[in-house]
């Protein structure tokens, strides 16, 4: 894949033997962007896991203090009051059988789907649309939950989840580019807390092992991991 001089001459920039700071590393992103469009800054951990084994899975979910900087469509299947909270929170579309059929019949226009326990029955139907997108429910990650309204309200707010690919490695968008360095380092502190406190017990040894930031059209910075987790556990 080729690049063009801005992208080569940003990567002339950037030292591959050095673990940057966090904030300088969020600086560097801000000073060299090379697009005209705000970009989505996002992270990537390596763990010491095998994810190969279900009781080293990683999984969970975080709210990020200063939000993802985007609009999210949620959708909600509830019924009965518990539609009206979802509506009151802010959800983007409410129903039940309508929207699934909806669904089946190719429409994709929402970001997040939460539900309540007794919708499961419907939304279980949809798992190979929406399980290949990452939009299934899951009560791991509070999705599926009879509180439909925090829900909503926490997606609406810049809950990101997380899960551990098959490399062990997790990828989270955390912000914008045009988000304040500290605003994105609180976000990135606190997701970086929520997978900390999500490390299964039979892990062993080094649990975070690498760290790397880049925006949507830049380049990977590798990210001291000891700064970030100094930060975390504050």
């Amino acid at each position: 894949m080729s690049h063009g001089k801005k992208w080569e001459n940003v990567r002339k920039k950037i030292d591959k033997n050095k673990e940057y700071a966090l904030t300088e590393a969020l600086e560097f992103l801000k000073a060299n962007s090379t697009v005209k469009f705000d970009e989505t800054v996002d992270i990537a951990v390596n763990l010491g896991v095998d994810s190969k084994k279900s009781e080293q899975a990683v999984r969970g979910a975080v709210v990020l203090p200063n939000g993802l900087g985007k609009t999210v469509r949620v959708l909600a299947f509830a019924q009965g009051e518990k539609e009206k909270d979802a509506k009151e929170a802010g959800a983007d579309y409410v129903g039940g059988q309508d929207l699934a059929e909806k669904i089946q019949g190719g429409w994709l226009e929402f970001d997040s789907v939460v539900a309540t326990p007794d919708m499961m029955k419907v939304v279980g139907k949809l798992g190979k649309i929406l399980g290949t997108r990452g939009l299934m429910p899951n009560p791991k990650v509070g999705t599926v939950t009879p509180d439909i309204g925090k829900a909503v309200k926490e997606l609406k707010r810049g809950k990101v989840e997380f899960r551990c690919e098959k490399a062990s490695i997790l990828h989270a968008p955390v912000g914008k580019l045009s988000f304040a360095a500290d605003k994105l380092r609180e976000n990135i502190t606190a997701f970086i807390d929520a997978v900390v406190k999500a490390k299964p017990p039979t892990a062993k040894g080094h649990y975070i092992q690498k760290i790397s930031v880049s925006s949507t059209m830049g380049q990977g910075l590798k990210i001291n991991v000891a700064d970030v987790i100094a930060s975390a556990a504050k």
